[in-house]
């Protein structure tokens, strides 16, 4: 008989490296309770080759997955950031909460299968098309929440605060107007998902930027919130965001966020593309994680983070799918990496004095930068963190006759097969042969979402 709350994996990768004969136990609640290396598989317990943690996803807008492909047109003049962001705003007004389910669903059910097994959302939008509050404020939350818990993902929900369109409090274009709430409409939507906080699900908060939200509105809400949970803000994602912070305030973005606010461990700042040499030293003292996106980051033409100092300062990052062009772990590492390799002209840029290699490096980093983010016990095979494991095709022939030390180099850095076989989540596996559980049901309603949404996209 299989024993259901054990793992024996030939390899696992734990928090200080590759291990051999690994079993791995878990409990009811989905929680880790052992990990022992050196042991002997016990008759009819599961087995697995090379086993991974799973991923944390720390940026996602999940109904952005309906927007795959559609703004690769030209426009009549140079294409930026802003002119696909109007584009996303019209997209945007149609969806419903239906649809947000079915979008959400079909994202989750992808990051899993390529080895994501937690995601933050920044969670944007509020009301209905036009402009009201649902009668249930969290109603499109508690979507976004309903389609991790039916796909197995665990969950960060980050209602977002979003007041104005532009430093200097310029108020909200027609088209924002779904995304519009101050500090009580958010505590509303916080408060409302508390009941439903649990193992897979933690509830923080998202100021959307600083030019959509003023200091001492996001002071408000951080003074409501729980003081362990998570907060998220865009910033310096581009050179004309850092332009207007400067002619608004005198400074930079993030100099000025780290001047109004005790910036720590639980803050994320999603892109933080743009930043001096002071802000990059200030931003890894003060052991915030910087949220990367390098697909979404390339695919907007923002510009490239500076990695390599922030990495010499001991400054922590994770990484996240974002408007979701891809939803791959590997391809956003893989992209990381490329784009300093570009910007120095070397290789092998992501790694240290303790980790040469450099495709450890990149995966063990973005899992305690995307756990720390996340607000939840994730982002390592140990006691106490969630039963989230990857499981890799050892039969895949990019893995034949590999070291495991070699097994993330590979992973990340050759081909584009996906080399995810299964995925548990909180105990449970969600991905079998490469294949999620509900896959066939769940593309089911996104396709039917999408032609709905097509018809009505103008």
């Amino acid at each position: 008989m299989t024993i259901a709350t054990s793992l024996f994996a030939r390899h696992a990768l734990l928090p200080d490296g590759w291990q051999d004969d690994v079993r791995i136990q878990w409990d009811g609640a989905g929680a880790i309770t052992a990990v022992k290396a050196g042991v002997q598989q016990q008759a009819g317990e599961a087995a697995a080759g090379l086993v991974l943690p799973g991923m944390v996803n720390l940026h996602s807008h999940a109904f952005q997955r309906a927007l795959g492909g559609l703004t690769e047109t030209a426009g009549a003049g140079p294409d930026s950031f802003w002119t696909w962001r109007d584009l996303m705003y019209r997209f945007a007004r149609h969806i419903t909460p239906e649809h947000i389910e079915a979008i959400a669903a079909q994202l989750f059910s992808e990051c899993l299968r390529h080895g994501y097994t937690s995601v933050c959302e920044f969670h944007y939008v509020q009301r209905d098309p036009q402009g009201q509050m649902y009668a249930r404020p969290a109603e499109t939350a508690e979507r976004v929440v309903a389609a991790a818990a039916a796909t197995g993902m665990g969950l960060t929900m980050l209602p977002v605060l979003y007041s104005f369109s532009g430093f200097g409090e310029q108020p909200l274009k027609p088209e924002q107007k779904r995304f519009r709430t101050g500090p009580a409409e958010v505590m509303q939507v916080i408060e409302a998902l508390e009941g439903l906080r649990g193992p897979q699900l933690e509830v923080g908060v998202a100021p959307h930027s600083l030019r959509a939200a003023s200091a001492a509105m996001i002071g408000e809400v951080l003074g409501s919130l729980p003081q362990a949970r998570p907060v998220h803000i865009h910033i310096a994602e581009q050179q004309g965001e850092v332009e207007q912070s400067l002619a608004a305030t005198g400074q930079r973005p993030v100099r000025h966020l780290m001047e109004q606010f005790e910036i720590g461990p639980r803050w994320c700042l999603v892109h933080a593309t743009h930043l001096d040499e002071g802000e990059t030293r200030a931003l890894a003292a003060s052991g915030a994680v910087a949220g990367l996106c390098p697909t979404t980051e390339a695919n907007l033409g923002d510009g490239l983070f500076p990695l390599s100092p922030y990495l010499a300062a001991g400054g922590r990052f994770g990484i996240g799918s974002d408007s979701h062009i891809s939803q791959s772990a590997v391809e956003e590492l893989r992209w990381l990496e490329y784009g300093q390799r570009l910007l120095h002209q070397r290789r092998n840029v992501a790694a240290s004095p303790a980790q040469r290699r450099v495709g450890d490096f990149l995966w063990q980093s973005a899992l305690q930068g995307g756990a720390l983010a996340a607000g939840r016990p994730v982002g390592a095979l140990a006691v106490g963190k969630r039963a989230d494991l990857v499981v890799l095709d050892s039969e895949h022939p990019n893995l034949a006759a590999i070291s495991p030390e070699d097994v993330l180099g590979t992973f990340v850095f050759c081909g584009n097969d996906n080399l995810v076989s299964d995925v548990m989540v909180g105990g449970r596996w969600m991905v079998r042969g490469g294949r999620h559980v509900a896959q066939d049901a769940i593309a089911q309603r996104y396709r039917d979402a999408i032609a709905q949404l097509r018809t009505l996209r103008s």
